[in-house]
């Protein structure tokens, strides 16, 4: 843990279990983490699931936090709710009851076994610009460019807004 406050950014997604419950589950774990306050939630968005199509669409959102904790810290403490929230990690990109990653911590580059700041798919995927858009559009990612410019190359499919923001 550090002595300084530094924003840090999670994506958030669902398919299984009363996917939309599960993410706003999510949320509230968040605003609960010791070292952290939860600042922004985004808009809730139904996707299309990445790698099988044999699954149920996803909800997806994203969480802007401010924290203490380091960034190896941080994920530890994400791993740790996917599992009290029942998360296996049987099949990759399969059905899951919750998945958070940490996507974005500035002044944060990563590359060690188990965690890569930013997320290496940040820059391509659209369920996770579209939801990190709504709360840091002009967010810089590293090597990649800001969010919108990223989200605007990476398009609109398969994706729609599911529910509006609701307050904290």
């Amino acid at each position: 843990m550090t002595s300084f406050w530094r924003p840090a950014y999670v994506a958030i997604g669902s398919n299984l279990n009363h996917p939309q419950a599960r993410v706003h589950e999510a949320f509230e774990r968040l605003a609960a983490l010791p070292a952290t306050r939860s600042v922004l939630r985004s808009r809730l968005y139904n996707t299309r699931p990445m790698g099988p199509q044999d699954q149920p669409y996803f909800v997806n959102a994203a969480a802007g936090l401010l924290t203490q904790l380091t960034a190896r810290e941080l994920l530890e403490v994400l791993l740790g709710i996917e599992t009290a929230m029942g998360r296996n990690r049987k099949e990759r990109w399969g059905p899951r009851v919750i998945d958070l990653d940490l996507v974005w911590m500035p002044g944060e580059t990563i590359d060690e076994p188990g965690l890569t700041v930013p997320h290496p798919g940040v820059s391509t995927r659209n369920f996770v610009l579209y939801p990190l858009a709504d709360i840091a559009p002009t967010l810089a990612i590293p090597g990649h460019g800001n969010v919108l410019e990223l989200l605007h190359r990476a398009g609109d499919d398969g994706i729609s807004v599911l529910e509006q923001h609701k307050s904290f």
